[in-house]
């Protein structure tokens, strides 16, 4: 693949983390901001009066132009590192179009980048976790991103490996097992985080996690399918229709 292809691809993933930011951003606004309210309502109301902060920012504007510019600016750097690993995946996954190889990227990095860390460690709201465990909790989230990632990337070459000599299928299969496998044990060695303090409303709690894991369906879901298609016109443009013959006027008598 070529450096101009690279760069067209890179803007593309870009436009298109763009475009799942925006559908992202309606999904955290409308989904995940009432539990967060809900979750400061708790927090305030158990709080001692001398432990009051002034706020540096309103929570007005934290939830509208806080929450747009972080989750558009995530969603365009994202989008970009997704693309260059698009352009490294492109033809080394198997046998698909672009548009398929989109979608199948976005949903593998979903899983890895998101959905295993979250089984282990999930999205807390405000007034959930120990304000002095905040950089161990987030060492630990990391950590396991990356066992996750590492473990993906590992499984992925295991089935490379295997399919010449056990055919797709039963590499699949393999491949999937060992990493399946592999999480389990590191959710069984990294340590538990368990910060819910007594009396927070269970249903707050299940339904900002249930939100926050809906916003990151959105973003992933939407870039694959928006990149997918910017992806596909780029590479297999659509042949140019051919002008219909014009009818000659027949010569006058």
């Amino acid at each position: 693949m070529n450096s101009a292809t690279v760069r067209n691809l890179l803007v593309r993933g870009m436009l298109a983390g763009l475009g799942a930011g925006l559908l992202a951003l309606i999904a955290a606004y409308f989904l995940g901001e009432p539990n967060v309210d809900s979750a400061i309502s708790f927090e305030a109301a158990h709080a001692h009066a001398h432990e009051h902060e002034v706020e540096l920012v309103s929570r007005s504007l934290q939830s509208t132009a806080g929450l747009a510019t972080g989750v558009l600016i995530y969603g365009v750097a994202f989008g970009g590192i997704a693309a260059l690993a698009y352009c490294f995946a492109l033809g080394r996954v198997g046998r698909f179009s672009p548009r398929a190889t989109a979608l199948l990227l976005s949903g593998c990095a979903l899983l890895a980048v998101y959905v295993v860390p979250f089984l282990k460690y999930p999205a807390n709201p405000p007034a959930v976790g120990n304000a002095d465990t905040i950089g161990k909790r987030t060492t630990l989230y990391f950590l396991m991103m990356l066992l996750s990632v590492l473990l993906a990337i590992g499984a992925t070459l295991l089935g490379k490996r295997l399919a010449p000599k056990s055919g797709t299928w039963y590499a699949t299969v393999a491949a999937v097992a060992a990493f399946a496998v592999a999480i389990g044990l590191a959710y069984a060695f990294l340590p538990v985080v368990n910060e819910v303090p007594g009396g927070f409303p269970a249903t707050v709690l299940w339904r900002f996690r249930l939100s926050a894991l809906a916003m990151q369906l959105t973003l992933w879901g939407g870039f694959g399918l928006i990149f997918g298609e910017l992806a596909e016109r780029l590479l297999n443009p659509r042949p140019a229709k051919a002008e219909a013959p014009r009818p000659v006027a027949a010569a006058p008598n």
